[in-house]
């Protein structure tokens, strides 16, 4: 962390609690499908459970964004640590005492994906009230080195304790919120801006975000290709679970697995956070869509857990120069009391397709082998490279602001 951020107490204090938070939630995320596969052994099973948990993406990222501009952020934040993490208690006493269902793991996961939608909007939203203009880019890729880490730890602890107790994980997740909302208690600084006129109704302030991000050609076409990517990779996971664990892995090595492939990601992260500025919005876009579309046929040939796991570490690696390059523009040149409802709209095209791929890739496992499944994802990402490539909004992309003090009136179509 740079020395001015680090000397930022409420960054610190906020960043702090969310690795505990983004930890518990890796280790259960892990524990999740290998649950239900030894429960009831149906991929349909999973890829049910994961859509339930992706669809508030769909469902709420559009009104929590007027909602995020309108209400106390710290106060979002804070109840939406809490109700997560007593939500997620109630899964080690259900397996304790024998009354898991499929039913109560759909509505858990969506009730922490619910809280995630309003904690992620509002977190974002309030960053520029938390860190000076100047750090924002830097505090972003801090934050995805944040999400990375414990994508990289959260696994493998969450296939071991899993292995240990089926309950454990989701302890420790429940856990991990409430401590995460212990820390929330301690910020001082006032997270939002005051509004200087009337709330607007919720359906036209949310409308407001969706017309903002429409009249921008850069925006509407990267928004596009992330909704894919988000497709691909969201069902690839699952597809990844399954595959490991009919050649016979064990849930520490479907764990170690997905640790490595996190690892790749935080290694972005990292790099992102120094080379940001090097490479046009142009550039990483056409080039990662290409990166991916060459790299997820290797995993149909990809020896065991651990080879499959570096293929996803390349692919991950990329992933991270995306977010800080996307994100630092929009936290620079939107204004802020319109920030979330931006957020959200972006959100909701992006984050949206998200149950669609967990339920797709269930359904389509029981028919088709994970390697056929692969196949049919790595040709959809070679679709992607290619629009990317010939889209006349991508090739002309803007670059980022040459100074960060750009005025809160900019948009993203004149960088």
């Amino acid at each position: 962390m740079s020395t001015s951020l680090w000397r930022n107490r409420d960054f610190t204090l906020l960043w702090s609690g969310q690795v505990v938070s983004s930890l518990g939630a890796q280790i259960s995320a892990t524990a999740t499908p290998l649950l239900v596969l030894t429960t009831t052994g149906s991929p349909a099973d999973a890829g049910l459970v994961g859509a339930a948990g992706a669809l508030p993406h769909l469902l709420a990222n559009l009104p929590a964004g007027p909602l995020v501009d309108r209400w106390d952020r710290w106060r979002i934040l804070l109840i939406s640590e809490i109700v997560a993490g007593l939500t997620l208690l109630t899964v080690p006493i259900a397996i304790w005492s024998g009354w898991l269902t499929t039913a109560q793991l759909c509505v858990v996961v969506f009730v922490q994906g619910l809280c995630f939608v309003f904690f992620g909007l509002a977190e974002r939203a309030a960053l520029p009230r938390v860190v000076t203009g100047s750090d924002v880019p830097t505090a972003i890729a801090h934050n995805e080195a944040r999400s990375r880490g414990s994508s990289l730890a959260g696994p493998p602890l969450g296939g071991m304790l899993f292995g240990v107790d089926r309950a454990l994980p989701f302890l420790v997740d429940g856990v991990s919120y409430l401590i995460a909302a212990v820390s929330l208690l301690f910020l001082r600084r006032d997270l939002q801006d005051r509004p200087v006129a009337p709330a607007e109704p919720l359906w036209r302030a949310a409308l407001t975000g969706l017309r903002w991000t429409w009249r921008h050609p850069f925006v509407r076409a990267a928004l596009g290709l992330l909704a894919v990517s988000n497709l691909v990779f969201q069902a690839l996971v699952l597809v990844l679970v399954v595959l490991a664990q009919r050649d016979g892995a064990r849930p520490g090595e479907i764990g170690l697995m997905l640790g490595i492939y996190s690892a790749g990601g935080l290694a972005g992260a990292l790099a992102a956070a120094r080379l940001h500025r090097l490479f046009t919005p142009r550039t990483v876009i056409i080039g990662m869509n290409w990166v991916w579309a060459a790299l997820l046929p290797l995993f149909t040939v990809a020896p065991g857990p651990i080879g499959l796991g570096i293929v996803g570490a390349l692919c991950a690696f990329v992933g991270p120069m995306w977010n800080v390059v996307i994100l630092s523009y929009a936290t620079l040149v939107v204004p802020n009391d319109l920030l979330g409802r931006v957020m959200s709209a972006g959100a909701t095209l992006t984050w949206g397709v998200m149950p669609v791929a967990s339920l797709g890739a269930g359904l389509l496992l029981t028919v088709l082998s994970p390697v056929a499944v692969i196949g049919g994802l790595a040709a959809v990402m070679l679709g992607a490279a290619t629009a990317a490539t010939l889209s006349p909004a991508i090739r002309s992309a803007p670059a980022l602001p040459a100074t960060l003090a750009v005025p809160r009136t900019s948009t993203f179509g004149h960088g």
